[in-house]
């Protein structure tokens, strides 16, 4: 990785250091962030169901169900809080 900030623009170098500071305070994995993505797109779709097989219509579900399905795939995520 080239560290010669001279040619490039301030706006390259806060960019850096923005990303640099996310990764290391970063709570979910990228593995999560994608299943949680997926999820997101078949619900758009209308093909997430929940565990009772009722089509969901909730984002807060949704984002549940991803969390969820990351955790079992064994991604880097919090744990539940209840």
């Amino acid at each position: 990785m080239c560290m010669d900030w001279t040619k490039r623009s301030t706006s390259h170098y806060k960019e850096f250091l923005i990303r640099k500071q996310i990764k290391i305070v970063a709570k979910y994995s990228e593995k999560a962030s994608e299943k949680v993505e997926k999820v997101m797109r078949e619900m758009k779709e209308g093909k997430l169901k929940s565990g009772s097989g009722k089509k969901v219509t909730s984002t807060k579900q949704t984002v549940a169900i991803g969390l969820s399905e990351a955790r079992k795939a064994g991604a880097k995520v919090p744990k539940k809080k209840s």
